[in-house]
């Protein structure tokens, strides 16, 4: 039995995948409906902000009578009114006998109520079927709850050796068109992207997002001296919104006009140096949940420093530089033990056409490093 409602949750998260980059702030939710005989009677998603929820649409994609059915759904159903009413409402309405959820809500909101609602209704729910990969199919969203903070992701590219770039800057290209498509579908997978004014001047990007269907980021330069200037790509495409974040005492001496869609969040300044975590709450409260750093050696180590970044994501190129003076993904002050490395913990590699995908997690210090 438990062999088959694993086997349905791994079709509920691929389901909720299909909601990636057009659900954001809400989490990624699928579900599916079932009779006794695992025959499965409807199947359904979130699929965009402010609309109908997974077991909605599950619900209303049915064409039977569901009354003595069982759904099962990888994040606990909703007990609130919010941008739609309660789902767990409308399960007892249909006269759902069994629920089978894959994690709690972290929602205070919701956590454990849409649960307690059910069982209250004699509905027999089990909980935790492939908890772990529930939490990782919504660990933006978890985090978002539970700390109010964006969940920040490094996306880097380098040779064996760790570099980034020759000495004078020449990038182009360390990996191969697989991974170059790979980054794509990881911009339309976060609310945000982050870079420093140093890589829109040097690279002039237009960081946007180039697969079908897909969205852009929200375009975030980190620029401490307001150095970049309004005839660069990055600030070309007038629908997405770019956001500056600048020296907040810098910029009352040297207001540049920006477009109108140009965003300024001014920051205070703490280690020479935009204060990375207040840079991070600041955007948070505008909207932005989930950020994809792009950025230089520099801009990286702040991120990893202050305990802001959550996970790196490394593009491993079969190259070697040996260029000693060439550019680091990551680089800082001076370290003499090994023992001051920033440690993760490897979630995954993935074998690309010629390149490695290496996921990591990084382990959080009891404080911000100094």
């Amino acid at each position: 039995m438990i062999n088959k409602y694993n086997l349905l949750m791994k079709k509920c998260i691929k389901l909720a995948e299909k909601g990636k980059g057009k659900v954001s702030p809400n989490p990624l939710v699928g579900c599916i409906i079932f009779d006794d005989n695992f025959r499965i009677i409807s199947t359904g998603y979130h699929q965009k902000y402010g609309e109908n929820h997974a077991e909605r649409n599950a619900i209303l994609n049915s064409k039977e009578d569901l009354k003595g059915m069982n759904l099962i759904v990888n994040l606990e159903p909703c007990s609130h009114y919010g941008k739609t009413p309660p789902c767990a409402d409308l399960i007892i309405e249909k006269g759902i006998k069994k629920v089978i959820i894959g994690m709690q809500d972290p929602n205070p909101i919701v956590s454990g109520r849409g649960i307690k609602k059910l069982i209250a209704s004699n509905i027999e729910v089990i909980t935790g079927v492939l908890e772990q990969e529930c939490k990782e199919l919504n660990k933006i969203f978890i985090k978002n709850q539970t700390e109010n903070k964006p969940f920040i992701t490094i996306k880097t590219a380098s040779t064996l050796d760790g570099k980034i770039a020759t000495t004078v800057g020449t990038s182009k290209w360390i990996t191969d068109e697989v991974s170059r498509k790979e980054v794509q579908k990881l911009r339309n997978e976060y609310d945000g992207i982050l870079t420093s004014a140093k890589t829109v001047i040097t690279d002039n990007p237009s960081m946007t997002c180039r697969i079908k269907n897909g969205v852009n980021p929200v375009r975030i330069i980190a620029d401490r001296y307001l150095k970049t200037t309004p005839d660069l790509k990055i600030f070309e495409d007038n629908k997405t919104r770019v956001i500056i974040v600048t020296d907040e005492n810098l910029y009352q001496k040297n207001q540049k006009k920006f477009p109108e869609y140009v965003e300024i969040i001014t920051c205070p300044i703490k280690n020479n140096y935009l204060d990375i975590n207040i840079m991070c709450d600041l955007l948070y409260k505008k909207g932005i949940s989930s950020i994809l750093i792009e950025a230089g050696g520099q801009l990286n180590n702040a991120f990893i420093q202050s305990n802001a970044a959550d996970e790196l994501i490394l593009f491993l190129a079969p190259k070697i530089l040996a260029d000693k003076d060439g550019i680091n993904f990551v680089y800082g002050e001076k370290r003499n033990l090994i023992s001051e490395c920033n440690n993760l913990i490897i979630k995954s590699t993935k074998k690309l056409k010629n390149d490695i995908m290496i996921l990591g997690s990084f382990i959080k210090t009891a404080g911000e490093t100094k």
